[in-house]
Formats: C-alpha cells, sequence, structure tokens
C-alpha cells in the first residue's frame, strides 16, 4: 500500500534568481567614463534590455547615488534625468502618459543627449522667433552678422 504525502510549495519566500549582471553593468559604466573623458564619446546603457532580476535595477540605482543636478522633461510623458553622486553618469527614467515607464537608461555624457536640441528644432525655432520680431529676412548666417 503506497500513501502519497502531498507537497505544497510555498511562492511566497522563493528569492528570484540574481541575474549577475549588476556588476558587469556598473564596470560597463567605469569604461564609458574613462571614454567620456578620454574622447568625449558618449555612452548609454539601455537597463530594460538586459536581463536583470527584480529589484537588481533598483539596487544599480542606489549604487550610483543620487548627485547634484535634476533635470524635468515633458514630451509624451515625463521624464527624469538624474545625475549620480558620479558626475557625468545620469540616470535616465522616460514614463508614457499613464506613468508606465518606458525607457530606463544610464547615460554617461556631460548632458544627456535628449536635453540638446536637434539642428531642425533650433532652425525652426529661429524661424519663429524672426516671425516673432517680425523679421524678414533671416537668412543671414552667423558670419555675416
Amino acid at each position: 500500500m503506497t500513501t502519497e504525502i502531498p507537497v505544497v510549495v510555498d511562492s511566497s519566500s522563493a528569492r528570484p534568481i540574481p541575474s549577475m549582471n549588476v556588476e558587469p553593468i556598473l564596470h560597463e559604466v567605469h569604461h564609458a567614463l574613462e571614454k567620456l573623458l578620454a574622447t568625449g564619446e558618449s555612452s548609454m546603457i539601455d537597463l530594460r534590455a538586459m536581463p536583470l532580476a527584480p529589484g537588481e535595477a533598483d539596487e544599480i540605482q542606489e549604487r550610483l547615488g543620487a548627485g547634484e543636478a535634476v533635470i524635468h522633461l515633458d514630451a509624451l510623458g515625463p521624464s527624469t534625468l538624474t545625475e549620480t553622486r558620479y558626475p557625468g553618469v545620469w540616470w535616465v527614467e522616460h514614463r508614457n502618459s499613464d506613468d508606465a515607464v518606458m525607457g530606463l537608461y544610464i547615460e554617461i555624457a556631460h548632458v544627456p543627449s535628449i536635453v540638446f536640441p536637434a539642428t531642425e528644432d533650433i532652425e525652426d525655432g529661429l524661424g519663429d522667433l524672426a516671425e516673432n520680431l517680425n523679421i524678414t529676412d533671416h537668412s543671414k548666417g552667423i558670419d555675416e552678422l
């Protein structure tokens, strides 16, 4: 006669298996910061594209800490760009209009790229300002001024 013993798995105490990617990502930040200083070239790490276990993005953010500068933008939803305690390393979070996280990045740059306007946008702004000031000929180049 066989007696079966019921087995119940309690998943409430199960801990996620760490991805082991926190340290490599922080080393990647270190190398990107060296590259920024040596060449001026910016880098970006897309954390949503990385295989991270639950809580690991928070661990990375905690280890990078918070610095002095915070930039808030509103373009198709709110974005927050927080300089970490390491100048030149930015924690960048983009949300949609429903406040869901759409992008999570570490950007290594003097200033995050989203802050710099595109040349076309500057040209459009120049045209708008000229129109506002009733300037009819705003085609002069900077060398002609």
